[in-house]
């Protein structure tokens, strides 16, 4: 990256001294033809009106005119010719068509009282065709033809190209170096980064960084340390995660252990104490499986979109089917189920997913409540989502637990979790079940007041949709 960063800067730097170069030298070169064709003009002028009074072509001061030929002559470096009416040159500068006639394009248009002006790049000369006319303007006399050579403008040119090109020379060194230092100083905090990216990709989530210098730099260790605290977090959730289900495993088994020895170190075993034996084995084989179950759901719900088995949904009556089935458990508690609905609601998703989420945040509602509540369910829509709405009566969640309820295997009560049983991953699946469909939800809740969980998803199910938030997303 450095190396095209210094290409990127001198080519950006020197480009626009090259086209500076080309584009102010033509311009010098231009603009000094222009003064000597200006010069050339008026002294063709001058002595075209000294011509005329002198009376040059009757003869008289010839040796004058022709003196004052001479002398612009050799000072523009050039040639002069004065042509009579009759197209004949009676005089050259150069001496050598003295006599002669001149039938040339110039010539015969000057004659016409036109004057021309000309370059001639292949040759480099400036060429002139003035008229001479009489005073009044009325009649041609002759033409004045005067060649001037730029030989002396173009090494001009060159001089000032060879001073410009040393000038040029001083830059680009300068350029060079000044591209080498600033690529050193923009490169070296993004180096510094890439440093600190493989030292997490071997695991090292301890070394925050902190750039100065620009705003976007800066912007960019703001932004790295959030990544990083993010994963720190994930690593530290990975760890609790792998140490919860270990624990969870764990457990069942060891209480089957510890009942399978009692019965084993034990001889003629009544036949009561056998079966209480083998009904609470049963009792932990049955969690056991529960928490195996939870776990292949969530990673199934940890799979891609691609995944979600998506149809037209009738969610009135899918909630109404969960609350049925739920009700003989509430009612073991007293406790009662209200579903209230405003409209009739379809959705396209996946019925079983979402299925197993609402289940999850009812029985919450039920497991987590007093005993005599109620657990009220509500459903709404507008043109764009669906409004799943639950609340309870129950113990409620501390403010300060309700952004980490939805992590997998996380207890606010570690003890309450265990006399109402589950296994801590209800809400980390309800969680991955309406990312999946691309929907939100956040908590409401008070200790000792209860707790109202919203569920915002799309009814239109989008292919390739974006996540909503979980706690923090307003709905």
């Amino acid at each position: 990256m450095r190396l095209w960063l210094v290409v990127a800067l001198i080519l950006v730097t020197i480009s626009p001294l090259f086209i500076m170069r080309l584009v102010a030298l033509d311009n010098i070169e231009a603009k000094l033809r222009a003064r000597r064709m200006e010069e050339l003009s008026n002294y063709t002028l001058i002595l075209s009106n000294q011509i005329v009074r002198s009376d040059y072509f009757k003869g008289e001061n010839r040796d004058t005119v022709h003196g004052d030929m001479n002398q612009s002559a050799s000072m523009y470096n050039g040639r002069v010719l004065i042509i009579d009416s009759n197209y004949g040159i009676v005089k050259d500068t150069y001496g050598t068509l003295d006599g002669m006639t001149s039938i040339s394009p110039e010539t015969i248009e000057a004659m016409d009282g036109t004057s021309i002006k000309n370059y001639n790049k292949e040759d480099g000369m400036l060429e002139l065709a003035v008229p001479i006319t009489t005073e009044d303007k009325s009649e041609v006399m002759g033409v004045i033809l005067f060649y001037s050579s730029i030989s002396d403008i173009l090494r001009t040119c060159e001089s000032i190209g060879q001073s410009y090109n040393g000038i040029t020379t001083a830059l680009v060194g300068l350029c060079v170096l000044m591209s080498v230092v600033l690529a050193n100083i923009f490169t070296k905090p993004l180096k510094r980064v890439a440093n600190s990216i493989d030292r997490m990709a071997e695991g090292h989530f301890d070394e925050e960084i902190h750039l100065r210098g620009f705003s976007e730099i800066k912007t960019i260790s703001d932004s790295f340390n959030t990544m990083l605290n993010k994963l720190r977090n994930l690593e530290n959730s990975r760890q609790e995660f792998v140490s919860n289900v270990s624990h969870e495993l764990k457990t069942p088994i060891t209480s089957i252990k510890v009942l399978a020895d009692s019965l084993n170190m034990q001889e003629d075993v009544p036949n009561d104490v056998y079966k209480e034996f083998m009904q609470d084995i049963v009792v932990e084989i049955d969690r056991e499986n529960e928490i195996i179950n939870d776990l292949l759901s969530l990673v199934k719900m940890d799979k891609a979109v691609a995944d979600l088995n998506v149809s037209l949904v009738n969610v009135n009556d899918m909630l109404e089917l969960i609350l049925k089935r739920l009700r003989p458990i509430a009612a073991k508690r007293n406790i009662e189920l209200v579903f209230e609905s405003f409209r009739p609601v379809s959705a396209e998703c996946d019925e079983v997913k979402i299925n197993l989420a609402f289940t999850n945040l009812v029985e919450n509602g039920i497991k987590y409540n007093t005993a005599g509540g109620w657990v009220k369910v509500s459903l709404d829509a507008d043109h764009k989502y669906f409004y799943v709405k639950v609340t309870d009566s129950g113990i409620g969640i501390p403010k300060e637990y309700q952004d980490q309820i939805f992590e997998r295997f996380y207890r606010v009560d570690k003890a309450r979790l265990r006399e109402t049983g589950g296994t801590g991953l209800g809400l980390a699946i309800t969680k991955n079940v309406i990312l999946m469909h691309d929907g939100a939800i956040k908590v409401l809740s008070k200790e000792d007041e209860g707790s109202t969980f919203v569920v915002r998803i799309p009814l239109k199910h989008m292919v390739e949709g974006q996540n909503g938030g979980v706690t923090n997303e307003k709905i």
